[in-house]
């Protein structure tokens, strides 16, 4: 089979060098390189800042009225184009496709919300600040800035930042993760058919080395990452101390707690769904289900009914509900967490490595079924860790304080969820849990396009939300500014984004 070539993308086309160093890129399902992609050195990082450098100038200029219209034709396109990403995504990635879908849609929301930059650019101004004295604002785009993004959503969290970025007349050079590159690629494409002049939108695919020359270069005002929590520390304290303005989203531990007057039907629902979605492979995904006694047998058991039926295939099917893990290495670390469960103690409810895989052609692919662990107390490694893979874990606890207490006590603080009929609890629930987005009845509270997204604690370094009209869009890291959500709708298993997000 052929291999494809994926390589950068500097001031308007493919870089035409030959790369020193290139990394495999495969197709999870199978377990098969299907290309190779270029690693950026220094030099060609330099290449594509310069060119984001040169393109400022002119772009930073630009009036609001053109810049909008960019922004208009490339959410058109990508409209119309979603399919082929998706099938992109699919393929290296490992995702099934409405997921896939479902991921472009939310990168969709930034976009149009970034068709509206005229009006979220607009100043203030004060008449007689002090006597004699008016006070007026202005806001103006910092210069190029940098995206590292992770692997888990190609599209769709690169999109948290770049729309709004360029609407506001910054420029960009975007590092996206080195396993599933190509998606970057597709939508530079895209964004040149939409008019964006060249240079403005760049890719510079690679490693360690590619990031550290983006936090260290003099000329990136700015830099966003989204990935584990050391690397997120890295990238900030590295960012800061060349006097970058920085925001870096790190790992989650999600709780959701269920007490007992939960609909368990519906909290059974959105395990599953939050727990599996993508493999797991999500920084929203539900990693602890803890069950408030008596209901944690009964809503054990109805979880496990569930994951007997879920449908584990390749992405292309049409009716497969969760694909392969993104690499062999990291199939091969997520099932390593089943053994060390076991031997700290909790019971292996569901074994994933026992669950069926449809498909002819997967024999070597990158699979891990669902896995479900039970009676798991803190201090496991499967409660301590960020798996990141499809392993769920059931702590017990006796009452509600005993669950807020272990929620709070994690040293996670991205999100969490609460189950109840009890609206008194919830509002109690909202204002005690010492986490950054809360769902009540609703599992991944993710409204980026519309609120702040960003955790707490060892979840977030830096300020929180995407490129905004100031170049960075700040917000306090304040209960004030994140999302409350409550939904008690109900909905079948659905291992995409929910359709009440």
């Amino acid at each position: 089979m052929t291999t494809k070539h994926i390589t950068h993308w500097i001031a308007g086309q493919e870089w035409s060098g030959s790369a020193e160093r290139r990394g495999d890129v495969y197709d999870p399902a199978t377990g098969k390189v299907t290309g190779q992609v270029d690693f950026a050195s220094i030099a060609e990082v330099d290449q594509a800042v310069g060119a984001a450098v040169t393109a400022f100038r002119g772009w930073r200029d630009a009036s609001v009225a053109k810049r909008t219209q960019v922004l208009f034709a490339f959410r058109e396109l990508l409209n119309q184009h979603r399919d082929e990403l998706a099938a992109i995504i699919v393929s290296e990635h490992g995702k099934v496709h409405s997921d896939a879908l479902g991921e472009i849609a939310r990168g969709l929301e930034v976009v149009e919300y970034a068709c509206g930059i005229p009006q979220l650019l607009k100043g203030g101004f004060t008449e007689q600040a002090s006597t004699g004295i008016d006070v007026y604002s202005i806001r103006q785009p910092l210069g190029p800035v940098a995206v590292v993004s992770p692997f888990n959503f190609p599209a769709m969290v690169p999109m948290w930042f770049f729309p709004i970025a360029i609407a506001a007349g910054n420029t960009v050079v975007l590092k996206p993760s080195e396993k599933d590159p190509s998606a970057a690629g597709f939508l530079a494409r895209l964004w040149q058919r939409a008019g964006l002049p060249d240079g403005v939108f760049n890719v510079v695919h690679g490693d360690k080395t590619a990031v550290d020359r983006l936090l260290e270069h003099p000329d990136i005002k700015a830099v966003s990452f989204v990935g584990s929590t050391p690397i997120a520390r890295y990238v900030y304290e590295t960012g800061t101390r060349y006097g970058k303005r920085v925001q870096a989203l790190g790992g989650a531990k999600n709780h959701m707690l269920v007490l007992p007057d939960a609909d368990l039907d519906l909290a059974a629902d959105a395990a599953v769904n939050a727990g599996f979605g993508a493999a797991g492979e999500r920084c929203m995904a539900v990693s602890v289900l803890v069950a408030v006694d008596p209901v944690g047998d009964e809503l054990v058991a109805r979880i496990k009914e569930r994951m007997a039926a879920l449908k584990v295939g390749p992405g292309c099917s049409g009716d497969s509900e969760m694909g392969p893990l993104v690499t062999g290495a990291h199939r091969d670390k997520v099932a390593s967490y089943l053994d060390a469960g076991v031997a700290d103690g909790a019971t292996l409810a569901v074994d994933g490595r026992s669950h069926p895989v449809d498909g002819a052609e997967t024999a070597d692919g990158f699979w891990l079924g669902p896995t479900l662990f039970d009676h798991v107390k803190p201090g496991m490694s499967v409660y301590n860790d960020e798996i990141f893979g499809p392993v769920l874990s059931v702590v017990r606890v006796g009452s509600y304080d005993e669950g807020l207490e272990l929620i709070n006590a994690n040293p996670y603080g991205n999100g969490t969820a609460l189950f109840t009929n009890d609206g008194g609890a919830a509002r109690r629930f909202q204002r005690e849990v010492e986490v950054g987005m809360v769902g009540i009845n609703v599992p991944i509270p993710v409204p980026v396009a519309y609120y702040s997204f960003g955790g707490w604690k060892a979840s977030l370094f830096g300020d929180t939300h995407a490129y905004g009209p100031d170049g960075v869009h700040f917000f306090t890291r304040g209960k004030a500014v994140t999302q409350r959500w409550l939904d008690p709708s109900h909905g079948g298993i659905n291992l995409g984004f929910p359709t009440n997000s």
